[in-house]
């Protein structure tokens, strides 16, 4: 283990999670994880990010692996590392909120199976949207960790930010992320903000960036002489492009000086040995776009993050208009204005960019909208930044009238009626909560399990349309 002095920056690997989901659409198995855990393990990381965000659904629904599991192994596996996971509030990690007696099950369960850090964000930095979940956390234990997410726009400014910091220590935050999903936040701003929030609250801040356009690790410098205390890299061959900075990168440029981070640079090339004929093997197969590593200086126009520049591309391709990409990207930040301009970060980042895609196709502004597009502008999502004009209203809800209220005070609690509708499946607890956020989803692995148990053909297991004969 890395002796730390009293300056030094503590690291965040994010090789497990945010990495893999930004550059190989979240593929990595459980069984790619476990046989460097033990190497992970002794580097020394103030926390190795490796669950939430789209792990879980991307588990049952691509690998067919129980998440929940995964988790209890990742805690057998660390003993010397804390454990850390990304919560969207009260989306939890679904795409719709939840009741409240869910957001506090889940946040029971997930600490309870071993996860020590939840970083808790709201798609709009709606502060009402992450109590439930931040007061879990802390009742179980957990250490709870609010994030705002970072973007740009007339109404983000410093005192926003700043004020907003303060908010979350007042709500009992035992630290604070400056999330900043889209790689927008450059070098000399980052140590601006560091700073103000620095002087404005007492709690450990960290930050999260992407490289997508290319300034991540010069921001997270000048983040660093500004007195972050925690910065999120990834180890090399899952690193840049539109996942994090490189640890190694990272751990070098802070060496010999008073944030050194005294990590092992030997220890850190026999991991990322390790991941490197993953990376290739992805690359073979097509899982791992090239687009996606180079630097994409549009990012800091569009404000568009890495996931959503896959996403958009895919969209665009299943409807044969690839070259209309350059015409959705202006498209984004027109609706992202009118929707009082949301921060683009899941779930908001896919509501914006699938309507701007429905403009383009269709050739005219919101004659085709999502139920998305219509439950933002409703309130359903909870308070944007900037309230929606009354003529886009209009066009999207008609004469509806929109929720002012936190949206899931309008929710009944509803775990007993979901324990009720999946109680066939169930066969431990936590599966109450898979059903809970996708229940599709988990419906269909849940039959695949019990396939499994009869000693399913793998050659006879159709996964299109749900048959598993024994």
């Amino acid at each position: 283990m890395a002796e730390q002095n009293k300056k030094a920056v503590k690291i965040t690997d994010t090789i497990l999670r945010d990495a893999h989901q930004s550059l190989i659409a979240t593929r990595l198995t459980t069984e790619d994880m476990m046989p460097i855990i033990e190497k992970l393990d002794q580097v020394g990381y103030h926390s190795v990010e490796c669950w939430g965000g789209a792990t879980f659904d991307a588990s049952l629904r691509f690998l067919k692996e129980d998440p929940w599991d995964r988790l209890r192994k990742l805690k057998d596996g660390f003993k010397n590392t804390k454990l850390q996971m990304l919560l969207r509030g009260q989306n939890i990690l679904g795409y719709r909120h939840y009741a409240d007696d869910v957001v506090e099950y889940f946040v029971q369960k997930t600490i309870a199976n071993g996860m020590d850090i939840i970083r808790i964000f709201d798609a709009l930095n709606d502060v009402r949207n992450l109590e439930t979940a931040l007061n879990a956390t802390k009742k179980e234990g957990g250490h709870a960790q609010c994030a705002i997410a970072y973007t740009l726009s007339e109404v983000h400014t410093l005192d926003y930010y700043v004020k907003l910091a303060k908010q979350f220590e007042q709500m009992g935050a035992d630290s604070i992320c400056i999330k900043d999903m889209a790689g927008l936040l450059i070098p000399y701003a980052a140590e601006e903000l560091v700073k103000a929030i620095k002087e404005s609250v007492d709690v450990p801040i960290a930050i999260h960036s992407h490289y997508t356009s290319g300034v991540a690790g010069m921001s997270y410098l000048k983040a660093v002489e500004a007195g972050v205390d925690i910065i999120d890299t990834a180890i090399s061959p899952f690193s840049m492009g539109t996942a994090q900075p490189a640890t190694e990168v990272m751990v070098e440029t802070l060496k010999d000086t008073p944030y050194d981070t005294g990590f092992d640079q030997t220890l850190l090339a026999d991991i990322a040995d390790y991941f490197r004929p993953i990376r290739e093997k992805a690359i073979d197969s097509g899982l791992l776009n090239t687009k996606v590593l180079g630097v994409d200086i549009k990012t800091l126009l569009y404000q568009v993050p890495g996931g959503m520049l896959s996403n958009l591309v895919s969209q665009l391709k299943e409807q044969n208009a690839e070259e209309k990409f350059p015409e959705v990207l202006k498209e984004i930040p027109k609706v992202r204005a009118e929707f009082g301009y949301p921060p683009l970060v899941t779930p908001s980042s896919q509501i914006v960019g699938t309507q701007s895609v429905l403009n383009v196709l269709a050739g005219q502004r919101y004659k085709m909208i999502t139920k998305e597009s219509k439950a933002v502008v409703r309130g359903e999502y909870g308070k944007t930044p900037v309230p929606i004009s009354e003529e886009v209203r209009k066009k999207i809800i008609g004469d509806e009238e929109p929720i002012i209220c936190r949206p899931a005070d309008l929710i009944q609690p509803e775990l007993k009626k979901i324990e009720e509708e999946m109680k066939q499946y169930k066969e431990q607890p936590e599966d109450v909560l898979s059903y809970a956020l996708f229940p599709q989803v988990a419906e269909d692995y849940f039959k695949y399990r019990e396939a499994q148990k009869s000693k399913v053909d793998p050659e006879l297991a159709d996964k299109d349309n749900k048959t598993y004969p024994a």
